[in-house]
């Protein structure tokens, strides 16, 4: 299964939720692959930091040709995870369409009604040669004590795409596992913990699967 964080709005904490969740399938005992479709290349520095090796691997791939060349790849993994780049619609075509699901993060704090538009018309395209391409929103990064985050997913409710109604907050142990940590080796249990668990158990029922 190939799952796409897809947004063409930067800052909304795709990258964070490609680590976050290629971890937490990876602990249950997957083989996973993280592609670094960002020429940013945050994924890619993230396994460069680390020490030892890390429970998943990485690669770069930030081209326009994902769709053709990710199939052989992925036939070594159980999942493969890609993490998109913001405001290259191309690359961002590609992954989509090399997807299985596409989640699209959206921040409280960053919300571009704009970008989220050109994103779901992207994937309303790809639907077009691909009937079973699931997609559904995230909120990401939302403030911890706020309501804000609800009032994104009413705004949300517009579009014809499922609406995840497990939130991952902005919290700092998530900036921390950027230097190269997984979130179990800096926090087994905690509310970061809590709700990457609370998002992996509501993709596991949003793609009918009862376990990685």
């Amino acid at each position: 299964m190939i799952i796409a964080l897809s947004s063409l709005k930067g800052g909304v904490g795709k990258s964070t939720l490609s680590l976050m969740l290629a971890a937490v399938i990876a602990e249950a005992g997957a083989k996973v692959l993280l592609v670094d479709a960002d020429s940013q290349g945050s994924a890619s520095d993230w396994a460069a930091a680390r020490e030892v090796d890390g429970p998943f691997s990485v690669v770069g791939m930030a081209h326009a040709n994902i769709h053709k060349q990710l199939p052989k790849l992925a036939a070594d993994y159980d999942y493969v995870i890609i993490d998109t780049p913001p405001r290259i619609a191309d690359v961002t075509r590609s992954a989509i369409l090399a997807a299985d699901v596409v989640l699209i993060p959206v921040s409280p704090t960053a919300f571009d009604n704009r970008a989220s538009h050109s994103t779901t018309a992207i994937i309303k395209e790809a639907q077009v040669f691909k009937d079973d391409l699931l997609a559904a929103f995230v909120v990401s990064k939302k403030i911890v004590g706020t309501a804000i985050a609800a009032n994104i997913v009413t705004a949300l409710q517009d579009y014809d795409i499922s609406v995840f109604q497990s939130p991952v907050s902005q919290r700092v142990v998530f900036a921390e596992c950027a230097s190269g940590h997984t979130l179990p080796e800096l926090e087994a249990k905690g509310a970061a913990a809590k709700e990457i668990a609370a998002l992996s158990r509501e993709l596991l029922q949003f793609v009918k699967l009862e376990k990685w």
